[in-house]
């Protein structure tokens, strides 16, 4: 007997107080600025659609210049005020948010899908009560800032450009951590989703948030380009596509203007052969289908183990079957629209593309068949090469690419794969093997026997080109905080120069040969890649003078091809070095520090000749640098993460884990106290590195390669190349095998290697020359350059596997 098979009807949700909020601004919308709603004397109108009809719901003003203007002029005057606020007075704000968003839950979820496509299901359940929990989590960081962020200031204005597939949501992840650390905002929503953010301003005015401390534009990419280039704005958030966060770096270079990017993903499903099927099918639904697949973390590579794939690609195909597709406002619903018909046209044109490369597609026959409405239905494709477009780009819709593997090595190495690094699940009975699979899996957040699971205390955000920085937990909090002392100017140590010219290749500098003991004319140090001292590629040399113009020897002038090969080296040391224990890290750099201690004499003598200072200028610097290395070989085993106090019933633990590869440029001054200082915040953390030392004082890195070598570090974990910085350090910007670069120079250099590392979106720390005190160690500087060293990865257990 065939079993009985129930169907639903159309339930859809009453929208008459949407209504009503749109008539009450009479369906015409313009900025909100200093706490007031605004029309230009002149204004251009764009339409804001209903995806699922096709039909206008409002109109919203195109801003422009002058209105740019106002509004972080309004921020800026507000942020006198707000940044001088108690953390309590602040908390007490964003507590008044979230409760006003909880009273207006229905309001905002049903103008959120009336605007977006979503279903009104995944509106009232996902993206209002995790929009309200932020402001709720965030709420407790501002009541806490004084004792927890203390040496920690607000950035400013900040500029948050939000995407138009969680409009509610991104605007809570960006606001309510820079509210809530006193930082004031100007949010600019996508052009096709704008109303819930003036929802949104109507509950400020509701609980009576000073005027200017949001403001919210809405305008074209013309817009958001003056917006960005504003030289009142202190830091960018944004999240979008990977190209437009490659324009915005761009743009941004030499403007000493914080940054954080959330941008594309092709994040794998993994599914074991061990895996409960069943789960894995709805957990499909939950990560491709919600949203119509327009989730930056979306799983759209299904990686399936051969022995499981039939069978779990006949469940698959059943349970695709059986969704519903519908009006946005269907309760019964499980997919809408897509939200614009340039993205739909988008969509479409992959799954041709797949149908050209030979793939199997995979359709339901969904009975639903509206005349208007932008809608994809959900489809599954086999038979690609794991090298298609399809499996490469980010297709975002509703479009799940399978693939299989053999092992789980195989797995991870498919998953990696990408340009991509912002998540992945993994599906197993075995938690050994996931979290085994989880460590090297190249991702800010990895899953296990879900996906799509969000929480305002867990960070969110990603590697490679899916950008960098975090969303949530206490490491988001730090996105929106400088180090008190940072755009101050430190009057640290001063270093007795002559010209304070840095020497390169063809220096005409009129050198005599010292009687020093060091002086050797004959003499060309080596550079140092892969445990080894060899020749650089380009067989030239630079001459090295003392501080009263004395030839004291030469060093190699790397070229592009030494950098290749250190990154190279250093490369195939990173993986066993990051995964030694933090213990035995911390014993090499301690005997690091002893064999330096053993040198000193040594050192402070060549300091004294190539800086001129006194020998007690020299011996602290020395002194200071054994302490440095102390200190972070003490921070080795003492960095490793914590567990997240989310709402999951389960485990979410942050991982601190290795950044990867890391370009280190030193700074001129200090030459050995600002290496070590770097060097040993890098190693530390498990990071293998590529180091530029000081051009000026290059001779006393080549002190350390007998240091290095006699001190148990592997061979390639510290790559030196001596030279010229700023090519080099160009070099190192461009390298996609590079993950992140320290640079230290002039703003016009720092503008150049921000420039270049645009296309790579590699994680930048940078600083101009002479802003960091050495000498100076407080839990401010100690914690920024930990930070700069680690990748926060967060993994999401579940108790029940």
């Amino acid at each position: 007997m065939e079993a009985l098979r129930l169907d639903y009807g159309e339930a859809k949700e009453k929208v008459e107080e949407e209504m009503k909020w749109l008539e009450r601004h009479a369906r015409k919308f313009g900025t909100f600025v200093g706490g007031e709603f605004r029309f230009s004397p002149s204004p251009a109108f764009a339409p804001s659609v209903d995806p699922c009809t096709e039909e206008v719901l409002a109109e919203c003003e195109q801003a422009g210049k002058e209105e740019v203007d106002q509004a972080v002029a309004a921020a800026a005057e507000a942020f006198k005020s707000w940044s001088a606020l108690t953390g309590h007075e602040r908390a007490k704000y964003l507590y008044a948010i979230a409760r006003s968003m909880q009273r207006h839950h229905k309001l905002l979820a049903g103008i959120e899908s009336l605007d977006n496509g979503k279903t009104i299901r995944e509106s009232k359940n996902i993206d209002v009560p995790l929009a309200v929990r932020h402001f709720y989590h965030h709420a407790g960081w501002a009541q806490l800032q004084e004792q927890e962020f203390a040496g920690y200031r607000p950035l400013g204005v900040v500029a948050c450009i939000i995407p138009w597939n969680f409009p509610l949501l991104m605007l809570s992840w960006k606001l309510a951590p820079a509210l809530a650390m006193g930082n004031t905002v100007v949010l600019k929503p996508a052009p096709s989703t704008r109303l819930s953010a003036f929802l949104f301003c109507d509950i400020l005015k509701e609980i009576g948030l000073p005027p200017g401390v949001v403001n919210v534009i809405t305008g074209d990419n013309e817009m958001a380009s003056y917006l960005v280039a504003h030289p009142a704005i202190s830091k960018v958030a944004f999240t979008g596509s990977t190209s437009v966060g490659k324009q915005i770096r761009k743009q941004l270079a030499g403007r000493d203007v914080k940054l954080t990017m959330e941008l594309g993903g092709k994040s794998a499903m993994i599914v074991l052969q061990d895996a409960d099927l069943d789960a894995c099918v709805e957990g499909c639904v939950d990560s491709i289908f919600m949203n119509q697949g327009q989730v930056c973390c979306a799983g759209s590579r299904l990686l399936v183990q051969e022995g499981v794939k039939d069978k779990l690609v006949t469940k698959l195909k059943e349970r695709i079957e059986r969704l519903r597709m519908g009006n946005s406002l269907d309760k019964n619903a499980d997919m809408a629209a897509i939200n614009n018909a340039n993205q739909l046209r988008t969509i479409s044109t992959f799954v041709d593309e797949g149908r050209k490369e030979g793939g199997e597609i995979f359709q339901s026959n969904l009975s639903f068949n509206p005349s208007k409405g932008y809608f994809f239905k959900p489809t599954l494709i086999l038979g690609l090469q794991t090298c298609s477009s399809l499996s490469q780009d980010e297709i975002f819709g509703p479009v799940l690419v399978l693939h299989t593997f053999r092992t789980p090595e195989e797995a991870c190495l498919l998953a990696n794969n990408v340009r991509y690094g912002l998540a992945a699940s993994i599906w197993t009975e075995k938690t050994c093997v996931a979290m085994e699979m989880a460590k090297k899996i190249r991702a800010g957040v990895v899953w296990i026997n879900s996906h799509n699971v969000f929480d305002a205390a867990a960070g969110f955000g990603g590697c490679k080109e899916s950008g960098f920085g975090r969303e949530g937990g206490k490491e988001g909090i730090f996105e929106y905080l400088l180090p008190a002392w940072k755009g101050k100017v430190k009057q640290g140590k001063a270093e007795r120069r002559d010209d304070g010219q840095e020497q390169g290749v063809g220096s005409n500098s009129k050198m005599s040969v010292s009687s020093e003991e060091f002086a050797q004319v004959d003499r060309t140090n080596k550079l140092f890649v892969g445990g080894k001292q060899v020749r650089s590629d380009s067989g030239l040399s630079v001459p090295v003078l003392s501080h009263n113009k004395e030839l004291i020897g030469h060093v190699c002038n790397g070229s592009r091809k030494d950098i290749r090969d250190a990154v190279e080296a250093a490369s195939s040391a990173l993986s066993s070095w990051a995964a030694k224990p933090g213990h035995s890290r911390a014993q090499i750099l301690y005997y690091l520090a002893e064999n330096v201690s053993a040198r000193a004499r040594e050192l402070e003598q060549r300091i004294m000749t190539m800086t001129g200072c006194s020998a007690l200028e020299a011996k602290e610097e020395v002194n200071v640098s054994i302490s440095r290395i102390f200190s972070f070989a003490a921070y080795a085993d003492k960095y490793g993460g914590s567990v997240q106090e989310t709402t999951l019933d389960g485990t979410v633990m942050a991982m601190h884990e290795a950044v990867g590869v890391v370009g280190i440029v030193c700074p001129s001054s200090h030459p050995l106290l600002s290496l070590m200082s770097l060097l040993a915040a890098a190693l530390s953390r498990g990071n293998a590195v590529v180091i530029i030392p000081s051009e000026r004082h290059p001779m006393i890195a080549a002190d350390l390669y007998q240091i290095l070598e006699t001190s148990d570090v592997p061979p390639g974990v510290v790559n030196v190349v001596t030279g010229s910085k700023q090519p080099l350090a160009l070099v190192l910007a461009e390298h996609r095998a590079v993950d992140s670069l320290w640079f230290f120079g002039s703003k016009d250099s720092i503008a150049k290697v921000e420039s270049a590392s645009a296309d790579s979106m590699k994680r930048l720390f940078v600083e101009e020359e002479s802003s960091r005190d050495w000498f100076t160690s407080t839990q401010e500087t100690t914690l920024e350059l930990l930070q700069a060293a680690t990748h926060v990865k967060n993994v999401w257990i579940p108790h029940e596997m």
